[in-house]
């Protein structure tokens, strides 16, 4: 048995270093290009730059304009959780709530969001977008971001509002409480470790959505996000990859700052899911 859990730990000790090593390397890389030109990168890609062109993040702030593309996305991020939010915790809810075949066959639909593939809904936004006249504005990117997030999200809501007993609804309506007070002051403070793990997961397929942030923004510097200025400002006939990887870093930043500021809770989520589950 010792040697076993030896082994076990052994084996596990290597394979966490491993996967750390795997995540370093890359980013070890960006970092070290976004102070290079073009010359060291390719020369010497995981050396030290023979000049330390910090300069980079200024001329990409300037460039992509990335000052109005952060804004954008912190406005379509923030916005989209928060509209996602409110559509997924009251549906997650009457799915808890109600034990039947009805149910099931809603949350089987949820389920064939996963079915639907990004290119296939493409034409069909575009055309709705031109038919509100919400073509290339963040009005329109802020509501359809949440449609297509809201099946994970109701899903892994309901599940968590299912683990709550419901006995403690029972309690709250027979204090006189309805359905919707019931929600806000029992099954939401109990489900909260879920409901940061839908913001931390939409968040960030927020924050990273390309394809349809250049489709239905396009590259006006009002409207695109950092994800589209960074490609459609510095990528040409003449790539500086310096600058491209010091904009990318600075993408970086606030995604790394939220995680950072949720982690703990992050944490809680996992390990309270682990045990319930």
């Amino acid at each position: 048995m010792k040697l076993r859990t030896s082994f076990g730990t052994v084996t596990s000790s290597v394979l966490a270093w491993l996967y750390a090593a795997i995540l370093i390397v890359p980013l070890s890389y960006l970092l070290l290009s976004s102070v290079k030109s073009n010359l060291d990168i390719f020369s010497h890609p995981f050396g030290l730059p023979t000049t330390w062109r910090w300069a980079n993040y200024s001329e990409a702030w300037q460039i992509a304009h990335l000052d109005q593309a952060l804004l954008n996305s912190v406005l379509v991020t923030v916005v989209a959780v928060l509209v996602t939010l409110g559509l997924a915790v009251p549906a997650a809810y009457s799915l808890a709530m109600t034990l039947n075949k009805a149910s099931d066959r809603i949350q089987s639909t949820f389920a064939l969001g996963f079915l639907i593939p990004p290119f296939a809904a493409l034409i069909p936004t575009v055309l709705v977008a031109i038919q509100l006249g919400l073509f290339q504005t963040r009005t329109f990117l802020v509501v359809f971001l949440p449609a297509g997030a809201l099946p994970l999200s109701v899903l892994l809501l309901t599940a968590f509002m299912r683990t709550i007993p419901r006995e403690l609804a029972e309690a709250a309506e027979m204090d006189g409480a309805g359905r919707w007070r019931t929600l806000y002051q029992v099954y939401l403070p109990l489900t909260m470790p879920g409901i940061v793990t839908v913001i931390i997961l939409q968040a960030l397929g927020f924050w990273n959505e390309f394809f349809y942030s250049l489709v239905i923004t396009g590259t006006s510097v009002a409207n695109r996000t950092i994800q589209v200025a960074l490609p459609t400002s510095l990528i040409n006939d003449n790539t500086k990859f310096g600058l491209l990887a010091a904009g990318t870093v600075i993408s970086l930043i606030p995604v790394y700052l939220a995680y950072s500021l949720a982690q703990k809770r992050m944490y809680e989520a996992l390990t309270e899911g682990a045990v319930k589950g």
